[in-house]
Order: structure tokens, then C-alpha cells, then sequence
């Protein structure tokens, strides 16, 4: 009898560690699923559908495709931006796949992955605007809006700086950077050219003035997790070189390669 509960015990506890690591080999928080943490709410990268419920986007379409080569389910988990990079280091999800641009002070406190996306900065103006903004440079006593902890609010605080004067707008979404545009109650928005190019073709009231300041994106990861960083990176490299990369951008931005320039 004793023989046979300390079985049982043996079992229970080689059930046990086997659920710890699972189907992805304990890569993941969840067994058997790859948990994405994405902001919700920005075009084309990542953005809802229609019915309320349906997740679009680069990103979106993206990290589906990396989870399916890895062999593991997935689960987005949207988180207000503020808070995303925090919150993969509390371990609320596995990754980011939500347009991570990779910085130098971004690589001191997370891993990333290897580029998937290059991108640029860009500066939109109303079509019918009474200012003549051609360059950052002209947004001298105008009002710029722009999402903030994002790169663009980086860019912007450095300019201000250096001595450029303007009256900020940040907001926790770049939607509302754009309804503010369009009401009038901002002169500019500088946000990423994919959300930018977007837009215009959504709404013909807006123009691109300016852009720069090469970004490329990323998978970013807790620090330190140097295994799951090495699978998403082979599964990265496997989705660019059987051709899928290219087709979710062409699919995504109406036929344009943004993937490529990534990979030199």
C-alpha cells in the first residue's frame, strides 16, 4: 500500500513538471501558447476590425505567423502603451510584437530580435494648413500631437532641447493624435510613416511634409531571455526567407515592401 501511494506521488509530481514545460519547452509563460502583448488601436500595425472583436495588422498577421512556426498557439494581450515594456519584464506576456522601435537605451533593459520592419518618422500636416511646415525645423510656435513614450516623443523632446519652441500634445493613442489634426486643434502630428501613409489614404485632408530618422522594429523580450529571443529569431529568419514576411507587407501596405530593407 505504501509502495503504491509513493507511485502515485511520483506521477503526480512527473505530471506536474511536465506541465511547467509543455509544448514549448518551457519558453513560454503559458504552455503550448505564445502570449503577445500589442496596443490595440494602431493603423495598419495593429488595429480592430469592424465586428469589435477581429484583430488586424502587420504586427498581428506577423506574430501569428512566428507563433505558427514555432509550433504554438497565440494569445494578444493589449495593453495601453505606456505600460508595454514594463509589462514584459513583469512577465504579463511572453513578447511585444506591437512596433517595438529598437534604441540603444531600449537594448540596455530588454532583448530583442532580429529586424523585421524598417520604417521612418514622418510629419503630417492638414492639406488646407496656413502653415508652410516643410521640416521639423518649421514647427516653430505650432502645435505638434504625437503618441507619447514613442519614439516620436523622443525625437520631440530632443528638438525641444535644442531649443525649438512648441506647445506639445501627447496622447496615450495615435488615433487621437489624428482627430485632433482633423478638428483643428493641433497644427501637426509626427508619428511613424506606415501609420502616416494610413491615414492619408483613409481621410484625403491629410499630407506628409517630412520625413526621416530611420526606425526599425522588433520583437522585444524580457532581458535576459536569451532562449526564446534565439526561437523567435529563427523563426523570423524562416518567415523571410520563405517569402512570408514580404507577403504580410504587401498584403498590409497595399502591395509596398517594407520588409526587406530590414534584412540588408
Amino acid at each position: 500500500m505504501i509502495r503504491a501511494v509513493k507511485s502515485i506521488i511520483i506521477l503526480l509530481i512527473i505530471a506536474a513538471l511536465s506541465g511547467c514545460s509543455g509544448d514549448s519547452g518551457g519558453l513560454t509563460i503559458k504552455n503550448g501558447t505564445l502570449t503577445v502583448g500589442v496596443e490595440i488601436g494602431y493603423p495598419p500595425m495593429e488595429y480592430m476590425a469592424d465586428d469589435g472583436i477581429t484583430l488586424l495588422g502587420f504586427d498581428i498577421s506577423l506574430a501569428r505567423a512566428i507563433a505558427d512556426t514555432m509550433g504554438l498557439k497565440i494569445q494578444f494581450v493589449d495593453t495601453a502603451w505606456e505600460g508595454i515594456l514594463s509589462g514584459v519584464n513583469a512577465m504579463k506576456y511572453d513578447c511585444i510584437i506591437s512596433s517595438v522601435t529598437i534604441l540603444p537605451e531600449r537594448l540596455k533593459n530588454y532583448n530583442f530580435s532580429r529586424p523585421y520592419i524598417q520604417t521612418n518618422l514622418a510629419l503630417v500636416t492638414l492639406k488646407n494648413s496656413i502653415y508652410d511646415v516643410r521640416s521639423p525645423d518649421d514647427l516653430f510656435g505650432l502645435g505638434v500631437a504625437y503618441q507619447e513614450a514613442t519614439t516620436s516623443n523622443y525625437y520631440m523632446r530632443r528638438l525641444g532641447q535644442d531649443g525649438l519652441k512648441f506647445t506639445a500634445y501627447e496622447y496615450d493613442k495615435v488615433t487621437y493624435c489624428f482627430d485632433e489634426l482633423r478638428l483643428g486643434r493641433v497644427d501637426a502630428v509626427l508619428t511613424d510613416l506606415l501609420v502616416a501613409n494610413e491615414y492619408l489614404a483613409r481621410a484625403d485632408i491629410y499630407k506628409i511634409v517630412w520625413h526621416g530618422s530611420e526606425e526599425i522594429f522588433g520583437v522585444c523580450m524580457k532581458k535576459g531571455n536569451d532562449a526564446l529571443t534565439i526561437e523567435i529569431d529563427k523563426a523570423l529568419d524562416e518567415l523571410f526567407e520563405n517569402g512570408t514576411a514580404l507577403r504580410i507587407s504587401k498584403e498590409t501596405f497595399n502591395g509596398m515592401d517594407f520588409v526587406s530593407a530590414a534584412r540588408p
